[in-house]
C-alpha cells in the first residue's frame, strides 16, 4: 500500500486526513501545505483573531503532536508542481516526488486580485491567511482611516472589527447593495444600516479606479466617478478563484472548479477533490456549484475519506454558513439562490429575526439574525425535507418543531 496524498492543508485537507483515520484507514497519509503553519481555522481571522480574542495557538485544529501520533506525514511550506495520473506520482516543488494510491486535491481558492493601478502599493492587503492578517494587524495599529473594497462577508466583518478598534472605515461596493451575492435586499438594507449606525461609511455603486500613493505607500482610493477618499490602509475582498491549475494540467475535468460526484471523485477514479476548489451537483441547488464554507469543506472531505476506504457516504448535507458582525450573529442554512419569496419572522428593529426563503411555496433556506433557535430548527427541517408554509413561517408563534 502506497497510501493517500492530500494536496492542501486547509479545512478540507485536514478533515480528510483526520476522517481517514476515523474510518479505519491504516495506510500512509501525507498532508501537504504551502503555508508554514499547521492546519488552522480561517473564519476567526477576520473576527476574533483580529480583535485579540483568539491567538494562533487556539486557531489550530489539533495540537502539533496530533499528526505524528496519528501517522500523518505533515509537509509544511511545500508546494506541488504537478502530478502524473498514469504513474500515480506527485512532483513536489523541491524536485522530490511521492507515489500515491489515492490523491486528494484540497487546493482551495486564492483571493481575486483587483486589477487597478496602485494595487501593489504598500498598505493594500488581501485577507486569506494567517500571514495576511498578521501583516494587516501590524499596519492597523497605526492606521486612522481604513478603506475596504468589497461588501461581502469578509469586507463587512473586517469593517466591523476596524470600527470596534476605533478606526474610521469606508466600504466601497461596486454593486448596488451590500451582500448582494448572498443575501436578499431586506437583509442587505439591514446590515448596511447597522454598519452606518456604528459609523462605517457604506458606499454602494462605487467602482474603484485606482489606488493613489506617495513614496510607494497608499494614501487614497480613487473612484470611477473621480472622487477620492483618503486612507492609511486598504483591505480588498472581492471574491476568490478556485485553484484548479494542477487538476487542469493533469487532464482532470474542471468547470469553475474541479468537477466531482457526490463522493468527491473526479474524472479520474483515483483522484478526489473537496472544499472551495470542488464543483458539485448539489441537491440543495439543483445545479453544479462551488461552496466556499467550513461546512462544505468538512462534510465533503468526510465523504471523500469514506469513499477511499470503500464506504458509501454520499455528500448531501444541508449547507450552512455564519457571519459575526458587531453584536450580530447571522446564521444561514440551505441555499437561497433561486428563491422567489422571502418571509420575515420577527422584528428587524429588535435585531432578532429570521428570513425564510421559498421557491414555488417550498421552503429552501433561512437567514437568522440572533435567532439561533429558528436556525437550528430550520436546519433540521431542511435535512428532513420538511418545512413551513410561508404563512406558518411568518407567524412567530407557530411552533416550527411541530413539523418534524
Amino acid at each position: 500500500m502506497v497510501g493517500v496524498v492530500i494536496v492542501g492543508a486547509g479545512q478540507a485537507g485536514f478533515q480528510c486526513a483526520d476522517s481517514l483515520r476515523q474510518e479505519g484507514y491504516e495506510g500512509p497519509i501525507t498532508l501537504i501545505g504551502e503555508e508554514s503553519h499547521p492546519p488552522y481555522q480561517r473564519p476567526p481571522l477576520s473576527k476574533a483573531y483580529l480583535l485579540g480574542d483568539s491567538d494562533a495557538e487556539r486557531l489550530k485544529f489539533r495540537a502539533d503532536d496530533f499528526y505524528g501520533q496519528n501517522g500523518i506525514d505533515l509537509k509544511l511550506s511545500t508546494g506541488v508542481a504537478a502530478f502524473d495520473r498514469a504513474a500515480k506520482t506527485v512532483a513536489l516543488g523541491d524536485g522530490s516526488g511521492l507515489a500515491y494510491d489515492h490523491l486528494v486535491l484540497a487546493t482551495g481558492a486564492r483571493v481575486r486580485q483587483i486589477p487597478v493601478p496602485g494595487a501593489d502599493l504598500d498598505g493594500v492587503f488581501y485577507l486569506k491567511t494567517l500571514a495576511d492578517i498578521d501583516r494587516i494587524e501590524r499596519r492597523l495599529a497605526d492606521a486612522e482611516h481604513v478603506a475596504v473594497v468589497g461588501a461581502g462577508f469578509i469586507g463587512l466583518e473586517f469593517a466591523a472589527v476596524a470600527s470596534k478598534l476605533g478606526k474610521k472605515a469606508t466600504v466601497f461596493e461596486a454593486m448596488d447593495r451590500v451582500l448582494a451575492r448572498v443575501a436578499p435586499p431586506m437583509l442587505s438594507e439591514f446590515y448596511a444600516g447597522v454598519h452606518q449606525a456604528h459609523g462605517v461609511d457604506i458606499r454602494c455603486g462605487a467602482g474603484v479606479a485606482e489606488f493613489a500613493g506617495k513614496d510607494g505607500r497608499i494614501e487614497a482610493v480613487v473612484l470611477a466617478d473621480g472622487g477620492e477618499v483618503r486612507c492609511d490602509l486598504v483591505v480588498v475582498g472581492i471574491g476568490v478563484i478556485p485553484n484548479v491549475e494542477l487538476a487542469e494540467a493533469a487532464g482532470i475535468h474542471c468547470d469553475n472548479g474541479i468537477v466531482v460526484d457526490d463522493h468527491g471523485r473526479t474524472s479520474d477514479p483515483a483522484v478526489y477533490s473537496a472544499g472551495d476548489c470542488a464543483a458539485y451537483e448539489h441537491p440543495f441547488a439543483d445545479a453544479r456549484i462551488r461552496l466556499e464554507s467550513v461546512q462544505n469543506a468538512a462534510d465533503q472531505a468526510r465523504s471523500v475519506a469514506a469513499a477511499i476506504v470503500g464506504k458509501q457516504k454520499p455528500y448531501d448535507a444541508v449547507p450552512w454558513f455564519w457571519s459575526d458582525q458587531f453584536d450580530l450573529k447571522l446564521q444561514m442554512a440551505g441555499l437561497s439562490q433561486g428563491s422567489d419569496q422571502q418571509v420575515l419572522r420577527g422584528d428587524m428593529e429588535s435585531q432578532r429575526f429570521s428570513i425564510f426563503h421559498f421557491r414555488d411555496g417550498t421552503f429552501r433556506a433561512i437567514d437568522a439574525v440572533n435567532k439561533g433557535a429558528d436556525y437550528i430548527m430550520a436546519r433540521k427541517l431542511l435535512a428532513a425535507g420538511a418545512g413551513p408554509t410561508p404563512d406558518q413561517a411568518a407567524d412567530p408563534d407557530f411552533p416550527l418543531k411541530s413539523l418534524l
